[in-house]
Formats: C-alpha cells, sequence, structure tokens
C-alpha cells in the first residue's frame, strides 16, 4: 500500500516540478488543516496537502493527500483524492483572490478501504508573489447505503 501512494504521490507531483521552471504559473500545491465532521455526529480533523496543474484556460486537474482522525474515538484513516477543478482566474482584476472550486474520487483507506466522492470550494489569497492563504470547504461523501459525510472546513497555505 505504502508503495501504491508513492506512485501516485510522485504522479501527481511532476507536473508542478515541470511547471516551476516556467516563470508564469500554471499550477499550485497546499497543505491544509480543517475541522470538520461525520454527519454532525463525530468532530473531525484532516490535515494535508496536494496540487492543481492547469490544463486549459481555469480548469484544472490534481490530488491530495491527507490523514483524516475522529476526535473522540481517537482512530484515523488515509484519504487520497484525485480531483479536477475550475478556476476562476480572472474574478478579480488584481489577481490576488482566485476562487475555485472541485471535486474528485476519494479513497479512505484504514484497515480496509471505502470508496467516496468529494466536492468543495474556495479560495487562494497571494499575498505575496508565490504564497497565499487558502480557505477551503470539503465534502467526502462515502458510496456506501446510508452515504456518510465527512465533511471540513480547511485553512492552509497555497504555494506556486
Amino acid at each position: 500500500m505504502r508503495k501504491l501512494i508513492f506512485v501516485i504521490l510522485l504522479a501527481v507531483s511532476l507536473p508542478f516540478a515541470a511547471a516551476a521552471q516556467n516563470k508564469e504559473s500554471r499550477g499550485h500545491g497546499y497543505v491544509f488543516a480543517a475541522l470538520g465532521g461525520l454527519n454532525q455526529e463525530a468532530a473531525t480533523i484532516h490535515v494535508g496537502g496536494g496540487g492543481d496543474r492547469l490544463v486549459y484556460k481555469g480548469l484544472g486537474v490534481g490530488g491530495e493527500v491527507g490523514y483524516l482522525r475522529f476526535i473522540e474515538e481517537g482512530q484515523g484513516l488515509g484519504v487520497l483524492s484525485p480531483n479536477v477543478s475550475y478556476h476562476f482566474t480572472n474574478a478579480t482584476r488584481s489577481g490576488k483572490f482566485a476562487p475555485f472550486v472541485t471535486s474528485g474520487y476519494s479513497l479512505l483507506f484504514a484497515g480496509g478501504v471505502a470508496s467516496a466522492v468529494n466536492f468543495g470550494g474556495g479560495m487562494n489569497w497571494w499575498f505575496k508573489d508565490r504564497v497565499g492563504l487558502r480557505l477551503e470547504f470539503r465534502d467526502h461523501v462515502v458510496i456506501a447505503s446510508s452515504a456518510p459525510h465527512l465533511y471540513g472546513v480547511r485553512i492552509g497555505l497555497a504555494f506556486r
């Protein structure tokens, strides 16, 4: 399982390494921490990181990996999510505020695995040329008969 995660992370990060050599940024990376819950019943904390690569105008592809922990129970699980996104690149004249929406597949893994879909949105505030504040809401809906929601409000750093 560790080899699979390493290969996926490597595949997701290679486009960002290539983009870093260009003067104009076509992608960005990020790290985050989130407080959230499971169907408003259990509190969670979620930490992780990932990135997006713009492939056509505001359309992006990317992924992230993280760890989600149930605070009261002390149990946790890994979360791996390849995503598509749309970045509203011309939303402000200054380009400092960059709203986005995102959605994709999520693999949840601990003793076993579960599939989920995720969706969310937020914004990056680029207060420096290459560093910004990232604010986001994300919901992971587990594909099951009861369809539990793992949601979180995220805050983090974005970099390009």
